[in-house]
């Protein structure tokens, strides 16, 4: 009876490996299945074998996230793979966004150079996507300065993020001065609740705690008449500004 039972898993265990093997698919997926028995079997059958069998959006997303927290770098590696192949502008900015989700955010800013070019040199979403790099690699002077660039060369270009970004820029440079004159100006028309908090941090840490008090208090009053959707969305934003207030009261 033993037998019975062992003989069974054995075959369906060779059968797993050779597809597998057969599609090409991540090594480590032997690994799973030789190593976790059943467990293995079940999330190779989820990931791998139902997506052929139900194509459904929902299904495909459910899919997708499976298979980035089983290999957290599937997606890197296939817009790398993108890259090499056509080498166009979105590959590249699919590529630059995976390096910097994945804490390499230098590298992430030579591939947006590389895209900068031709056609795309004075691209103000690319700049934007250069900058944002930048300060996520830590050089807030470049960053900056590639906003700066980024205005002297699309004057009419509108964008809240680009102008939060700046005074974030400005902040983390030390220029504690000017970061204030852009988070004021900022913040009264961005969209959510980021700005007027950093707005208030930096007052607050400037000395200012009155005038902070005055922009989270201001920031929470509007956000009680705000719709549902907006509190939802903003949320964590809107938990912090409630914890600077507590601790300025």
């Amino acid at each position: 009876m033993g037998y019975g039972l062992f003989l069974p898993g054995i075959l369906i265990e060779v059968a797993l490996i050779v597809h597998c093997l057969r599609t090409g698919r991540n090594w480590l997926w032997i690994l799973a299945i030789v190593l976790l028995g059943p467990l293995g079997w079940i999330a190779y059958g989820i990931v791998e074998l139902l997506p052929a069998l139900f194509g459904s959006r929902g299904a495909r997303g459910a899919v997708r996230g499976m298979r980035r927290a089983l290999d957290p770098g599937q997606d890197l590696r296939r817009y790398e793979a993108e890259v090499q192949r056509s080498g166009d502008v979105a590959s590249r900015q699919h590529y630059a966004e995976a390096l910097i989700h994945h804490g390499r955010a230098r590298e992430a800013v030579e591939v947006y150079r590389q895209a900068l070019s031709g056609l795309y040199e004075s691209d103000p979403d690319l700049m934007l996507a250069l900058a944002r790099a930048q300060f996520a690699a830590q050089a807030y002077g470049e960053a900056r300065a590639t906003l700066e660039e980024l205005m002297k060369r699309n004057p009419t270009f509108q964008s809240p993020d680009r102008h939060l970004l700046y005074a974030r820029a400005l902040e983390a440079e030390g220029n504690a001065a000017r970061a204030l004159e852009e988070y004021a100006a900022v913040a009264r028309y961005y969209a959510g609740a980021e700005a007027a908090v950093r707005y208030a941090q930096l007052l607050r840490a400037s000395g200012d705690a009155g005038k902070a008090r005055a922009v989270l208090q201001d920031l929470l009053d509007n956000a009680r008449s705000a719709p549902r959707y907006y509190r939802r969305m903003q949320r964590h934003w809107l938990v912090t500004a409630e914890h600077e207030l507590s601790s300025l009261r």
